[in-house]
């Protein structure tokens, strides 16, 4: 059974609280395939200020330097589809 953690600055992340996670349930089958963390209040906070600080530095690129991350970000998805 695989578990999955948060992902936040651009690393995973294990949530502040690793002892809380939720089943990921098939609704087919009704069965457990994985964990996935449940976050907490102090976990936002951390997730909130990577992402204040990642927008500093996306607020400031050309139309042209966005479009070219989102392409990157989409060669990626469809390369792992």
């Amino acid at each position: 059974m695989g578990r999955l953690c948060n992902f936040v600055g651009g690393e995973p992340r294990e949530p502040l609280d690793a002892a809380r996670a939720s089943a990921i349930v098939d609704p087919s089958t009704g069965d457990a395939y994985g964990d996935a963390p449940v976050s907490g209040p102090a976990d936002l906070d951390v997730a909130f200020t990577a992402a204040s600080a990642a927008l500093e530095g996306w607020r400031d690129l050309t139309p042209s330097q966005r479009s070219l991350a989102m392409m990157r970000i989409a060669d990626a998805v469809e390369a792992r589809a």
